[in-house]
C-alpha cells in the first residue's frame, strides 16, 4: 500500500493515537453515550490528551538513549504540535463553551483558581515552540532555537502541575482524583531525570556493557581436559 511507502509504522501509530481522542468524542456524541456534563468532559479529555502528547514528545530522547531507535527523535515535533493542537482546543472550550467569552468572569475565575494561571502560562509558553518548530526557524534562530525549545522542560512540569492542582484530592496521601495526574508527574520526572548527563551516559552504556559482559563470558577459556 502507498501509505506504508510514505509513512513509517511509527508515524501511522502517532497520527492514529493523536486523533483517537477527538474521534472517540465524536463517536460518543453521535451515539448519545457522552457525559451528562459534556463541557467539563470535553475540557478534561482534551487537556489530558494534550499533556499525554507533550509527555510523549519529551519521552522520545530518553527512549532513544535506552533502546537506540533514532526515528523517535524525528517524531518529537509531530507529538509536540499535536499537544499544542489539543491544548488550543482545551483553551477554546474553556473560554467559549464554558464561559461564553465573558472576559470579566474568565479573569475573575483565573485569579480565584491559581491552577488556571499555571495552565494558561504553560499554554502561552507552548505557542512560540509550536510556531518555531519548523526547519526554517532552525535556520533563522540558529543556536537560539535550541535555547528556546528548552523551555519545554518548564512547560511540561507546569502542565502536569495544572492537571494535579485541578483535581480534588491530597497528593501526599494519593487520595481523591489525584492518582492519575500523580502518575503523569512520576512518568515525567523519570523522563526528565534520564536527561541528566550522568544518568544519560550510564543508560547509554548499558547495552554496550551487557554485550561486553556476554562476549567475555562466551570467550572464557575452557579448562584443560584431564
Amino acid at each position: 500500500m502507498k501509505i506504508f511507502n510514505r509513512y513509517t509504522p511509527l508515524q501511522i501509530i502517532i497520527h492514529l493515537y493523536a486523533w483517537s481522542a477527538l474521534v472517540w468524542i465524536i463517536v460518543e456524541l453521535f451515539t448519545g453515550t457522552f457525559s451528562i456534563n459534556p463541557i467539563q468532559e470535553l475540557e478534561q479529555r482534551t487537556g489530558r490528551h494534550a499533556i499525554t502528547l507533550l509527555v510523549l514528545s519529551l519521552a522520545c530522547t530518553p527512549l532513544n538513549v535506552i533502546i537506540k531507535f533514532p526515528e523517535l527523535l524525528k517524531r518529537r515535533r509531530t507529538l509536540g504540535l499535536y499537544a499544542l493542537m489539543y491544548a488550543t482546543v482545551h483553551v477554546l472550550i474553556f473560554i467559549n463553551l464554558d464561559y461564553g467569552l465573558a472576559w470579566s468572569l474568565i479573569a475573575r475565575t483565573i485569579f480565584d483558581k491559581p491552577y488556571i494561571i499555571v495552565g494558561a502560562l504553560s499554554f502561552l509558553l507552548l505557542i512560540p515552540l509550536g510556531v518555531t518548530s519548523f526547519d526554517i526557524w532552525k535556520v533563522r534562530l540558529g543556536k537560539n532555537w535550541k535555547r528556546l525549545h528548552r523551555v519545554v522542560y518548564i512547560i511540561a512540569p507546569l502542565a502536569v502541575l495544572h492537571y494535579i492542582w485541578s483535581k480534588k484530592g491530597d497528593i501526599l496521601t494519593l487520595s481523591g482524583d489525584i492518582v492519575r495526574p500523580a502518575i503523569y508527574g512520576l512518568i515525567l520526572a523519570i523522563f526528565l531525570a534520564i536527561r541528566i548527563p550522568a544518568i544519560k551516559r550510564a543508560l547509554a552504556s548499558l547495552p554496550t556493557r551487557g554485550l561486553s559482559l556476554l562476549f567475555k563470558k562466551g570467550q572464557q577459556p575452557k579448562a584443560d581436559a584431564p
